[in-house]
């Protein structure tokens, strides 16, 4: 590289681009424009900030912990348990007061089974024999309750029989209460302690009132005006849920309490509330479908003054509680704050190029705002003049120029031209660029002649008498006494004319 091209190198580092703008003075388009910038505004202001709170850093790992007790007694006279009364340790699963426990209020009770033969339940189709080779002995009832002995055992006379099988006996009823055993239950309160803790800003807190009163919490009861009050009763959360207690403490279901945390930590602590939702999680299906309701089978084993092993089988039917937590916490931050000021910066330049496109593409006067908008600019060599003013050089422009005015009523070829002040040749040969309106910018005013085989039609100024195959544009300055020619030497067979002109 030269030490010239170097020092334009070094030059152009310091130079300072700027845009050119179009001040298009179209209604239609500059209305679609100023309604882009108010949606977009609003969008920003309304949505962004104030209803997504962008302005703040978000911190949505939510740690959290759960403690459950279940409080509450009832008693029931059964046939099969007598006489007896239920506390929290009986009916709750597992004791341990965790985020999912089990609160039982329907059972079906098989006591004293012991291990021992005796004959498959007639409801497991899998158990139904005709003969002792139905029932290979060694294998297991399918869905059953025990191992096959090889016997066929019938009642009377009956041709069909079940299978003999080695299991705990009696095998379990299949007959489940038409009410439930522990109806009662919906009396019993439920107290749920949730500590959550955001790490991101240290920030912790608990749904439980915070004061020194020990009777607070044997007295309260969760409620609109007691949102620090964690006691629930029972039967409320159930119907908080739009169902019905005593159905599906019959058969059984599952409860979902959600917990949900949005803390705004711009505001005072005290603002940090929890707000609670229940629904239903299983699907509640008809009373008659065999995939209603919830339940499980556990037992209780013991053994008599002889050391023979008995236990009591029981099918329990109840409510499970999932309790769930969730949240976020939102603080102001410059970084979240700049991005989304950013965006609808963006968004406004996005609005911009919308209306570029409707202007210069889709409106009627598109083609006139895409000339106006875009400014095809081209270099030529200007050329020293001969003595007596001509020209002389290679044609340097062989087409017509994007945007300049065409002249057809003159043939030939076209050559663009320059002149220094009249009758003074110049220096070069250089390069200048040839634009449209750049001499009307520059203060220049253009004054034109043009012949052709005798005939003359000026355009503006005076005219100037040429040979017939020459039309000659002059260019004065308003604001001082330099000029330059237009020279356009006409070529036969030539099918467009260009007028031009020149950068000053």
């Amino acid at each position: 590289m030269g030490q010239a091209g170097c020092k334009g190198l070094s030059q152009s580092l310091l130079d300072y681009k700027t845009e050119k703008y179009v001040i298009a003075k179209n209604k239609k388009v500059g209305l679609l424009y100023r309604l882009l910038q108010v949606s977009i505004l609003t969008y920003l202001v309304v949505w962004v900030f104030l209803v997504k709170k962008g302005y703040q850093d978000t911190d949505t790992s939510l740690q959290s912990s759960i403690i459950t007790k279940v409080k509450g007694v009832t008693f029931t006279n059964t046939s099969e348990l007598g006489e007896r009364l239920w506390d929290v340790a009986d009916y709750v699963i597992p004791p341990q007061g965790e985020n999912v426990f089990f609160v039982i209020t329907n059972l079906i009770v098989t006591p004293n089974q012991q291990q021992k033969t005796c004959a498959e339940s007639e409801s497991i189709p899998d158990a139904l024999c005709y003969r002792d080779s139905d029932c290979p002995p060694g294998e297991p009832v399918v869905a059953g309750n025990g191992v096959r002995t090889g016997r066929c055992l019938r009642v009377g006379n009956m041709q069909r029989g079940t299978c003999e099988i080695f299991a705990w006996c009696p095998v379990e009823t299949k007959s489940r209460p038409e009410k439930p055993l522990l109806g009662k239950a919906e009396d019993f309160t439920i107290y749920i302690k949730n500590f959550i803790r955001f790490p991101k800003f240290n920030f912790s807190k608990t749904n439980v009132l915070d004061t020194k009163d020990k009777a607070f919490l044997k007295s309260c009861h969760f409620g609109p005006e007691n949102p620090y009050c964690p006691i629930f009763r029972l039967g409320s959360v159930v119907s908080w849920t739009g169902s019905n207690f005593q159905e599906i403490a019959l058969q059984g279901g599952v409860i979902g309490i959600q917990i949900e945390w949005d803390c705004d930590l711009d505001k005072a602590s005290s603002e940090c509330n929890p707000r609670y939702s229940f629904s239903r999680l299983d699907n509640k299906f008809s009373e008659n479908s065999i995939s209603s309701g919830y339940n499980f089978r556990f037992a209780k084993y013991y053994r008599d003054g002889a050391g023979v092993e008995f236990r009591t089988l029981m099918k329990a039917y109840g409510i499970r509680f999932d309790v769930m937590v969730n949240g976020k916490a939102g603080k102001f931050n410059i970084i979240p704050t700049i991005i989304n000021i950013g965006s609808g910066v963006a968004l406004m330049g996005a609005g911009a190029f919308f209306c570029d496109l409707v202007l210069i593409y889709l409106i009627k006067k598109s083609h006139f705002y895409r000339d106006k908008k875009y400014e095809e600019v081209r270099s030529v060599m200007l050329l020293p003049l001969q003595p007596g003013g001509t020209f002389v050089g290679a044609p340097l422009i062989r087409a017509p120029l994007p945007g300049l005015e065409t002249l057809p009523w003159l043939d030939g070829n076209a050559w663009c031209v320059a002149a220094g002040p009249l009758g003074a040749p110049l220096e070069g040969p250089r390069k200048v660029e040839c634009s449209e309106n750049m001499l009307y910018r520059a203060g220049y005013s253009l004054r034109a002649a043009g012949r052709r085989k005798g005939l003359q039609r000026p355009w503006a100024g005076d005219v100037v008498s040429r040979p017939d195959s020459a039309a000659i544009c002059h260019v004065t300055s308003d604001k001082s006494e330099a000029s330059l020619g237009l020279s356009f030497s006409l070529r036969e067979h030539a099918s467009t004319y260009v007028l031009g002109f020149l950068d000053l």
